[in-house]
């Protein structure tokens, strides 16, 4: 268990390591590859969930089978928290698109967890208020912004996360991501997505490469976002 990226995350941050030994103890390990679900839409919710490393899609589907994707998460976010305040099913399906680690706790653990130590409900709410800020952006974007715009914020939402200084310049963003979930994750279609990047490629703002794009102008991928 890779304990600094564990009590960096909203359950155990700004928290004595010792004080969170009770509970780092209860936690158990789950590995995932690629494709693994997690938790699927629908199914009852007794599990907080914090990763480790690798990378979380939550998505939901549409009786007709479209898909839409809510978020990438990575390691030290948190999943499944909202049926601890709010007990029922899972509102999305949590899906590994990448080799993940994620740890589990039983909500009953957590709830004596909260107990004893009251500020950390405070923490669960603010991540809870953050998610919901994000998806509410989401929404105003869909209405008020057109395609490369998304796709612009995507990637710097993205880049914010995942990215890393690139050899080459600029920040490389490996967001493991196929074409057709990019597209979903940005609303649109994948045509219109891959006419997008090829647009900002063309441009020099980004380069390509495989599941993975390098930000080589991040002020002008800035402005379009806006």
């Amino acid at each position: 268990m890779d304990n600094s990226i564990i009590l960096n995350s909203p359950l155990f941050a700004g928290m004595e390591p010792e004080e969170t030994t009770a509970l780092t103890n209860r936690l158990t390990e789950i590995d995932l590859n690629r494709n693994d679900r997690l938790f699927s839409e629908g199914e009852p919710g007794d599990r907080l969930y914090i990763i480790g490393s690798g990378k979380i899609k939550l998505g939901r589907r549409a009786a007709d089978g479209r898909e839409n994707l809510l978020a990438i998460l990575g390691p030290g976010e948190m999943l499944g928290e909202l049926t601890l305040f709010d007990p029922g099913s899972r509102t999305a399906t949590a899906t590994a698109i990448a080799d993940t680690t994620v740890y589990e706790l039983n909500h009953s653990d957590l709830v004596e967890w909260i107990n004893a130590h009251p500020p950390v409900a405070i923490r669960l709410l603010t991540a809870l208020a953050g998610r919901l800020r994000h998806t509410n952006d989401v929404m105003g974007d869909l209405v008020f912004s057109d395609v490369p715009g998304r796709v612009a914020k995507a990637l710097l939402d993205l880049a914010q996360r995942f990215g890393e200084p690139s050899a080459e310049g600029g920040l490389r963003v490996a967001h493991d991501l196929t074409q057709e979930e990019l597209a979903q994750l940005v609303g649109a279609s994948r045509e219109t997505v891959n006419k997008a990047l090829a647009d900002f490629a063309a441009r020099g703002w980004v380069q390509r490469d495989g599941r993975a794009i390098i930000l080589k102008d991040i002020a002008r991928l800035e402005r379009r976002a806006r």
